[in-house]
């Protein structure tokens, strides 16, 4: 089960990318809708789709700012990103589904639950944490503004990000295109740095604002989201699951695809 061809819908006055798996189901049962992180792209979670098919429809939406998607007014705060969520899903004709988000992604996840119940059968956040802030957060920004705008090759570009500290630039080059002047990234800059900063903050009334079933997916050696938060996430919120990968960082679909699509398909099929 892969991804069909990119496609695009009208949301909010904004053109946003989507990508979609597993057939067209008439309502929301069986509809998985992912929401990648900061930097993003939909089609990181083709793997996912892949492994989840032929029970469950994927939909990734290519968030505002974030791949082929628009930049809009340049609002970049969270509110922003659920109102597109839930305008995308009505649009679709779809909710409620299950609603799977990575890092931002997954803290617009639980917020959409918390403002749209109706829309929203069960979540599945991996590392979006409740709390966003030092001293629990040191670093909630990384701060790419001075990341390289082109590059001669994808190979040199990925080596330009990774000379700055990145240790791995893959993530990020999900999103790398060629230009007309070289290799370059789709988002601006800037435009992330005020996404970022604009997540900086407490989210802890609207993870424990919905009661629908819970899946919290944490790396136990990630930078982003503390394991005593996330332990203390799953513990405050009823029905919620804490699943924690040995090994795995802030990227656990990436450093374990195996086990997180089958402990994603495992919650599924217990719904």
């Amino acid at each position: 089960m892969t991804f069909t061809t990119e496609k695009y819908a009208t949301v909010r006055g904004l053109r946003l990318a989507w990508l979609g798996a597993g057939g067209d189901r008439p309502s929301g049962d069986g509809v998985v809708l992912a929401l990648h992180g900061h930097f993003g792209r939909a089609r990181m979670f083709a793997s996912l789709a892949g492994a989840l098919g032929p029970r469950h429809r994927v939909i990734a939406l290519e968030q505002r700012g974030h791949g082929h998607s628009a930049r809009g007014d340049g609002d970049f705060g969270p509110d922003a990103y659920v109102a597109d969520a839930a305008a995308f899903l009505r649009g679709l004709g779809l909710g409620p589904v299950v609603v799977l988000g990575h890092s931002m992604g997954g803290v617009v996840a639980f917020r959409l639950a918390a403002r749209y119940p109706e829309l929203v059968r069960a979540l599945v956040v991996e590392e979006g944490g409740a709390f966003n802030r030092p001293p629990d957060v040191p670093h909630p920004v990384l701060d790419v503004s001075g990341w390289p705008r082109r590059a001669a090759t994808l190979d040199e570009l990925r080596r330009a990000i990774e000379a700055l500290g990145i240790p791995d630039a893959g993530y990020f080059l999900e999103s790398a295109v060629e230009h007309r002047d070289g290799w370059g990234l789709l988002f601006d800059y800037d435009d992330m740095m005020a996404s970022q900063r604009a997540l900086v903050g407490d989210w802890w009334a609207d993870w424990l604002g919905s009661d629908c079933p819970a899946l919290l997916i944490h790396g136990l050696d990630s930078f982003v989201l503390p394991t005593a938060l996330a332990r203390q996430m799953a513990a405050r919120r009823p029905g919620t699951v804490l699943r924690e990968f040995a090994g795995c960082g802030h990227w656990v679909h990436d450093d374990d695809p195996v086990r997180f699509a089958y402990t994603v398909r495992e919650f599924l099929d217990g719904l």
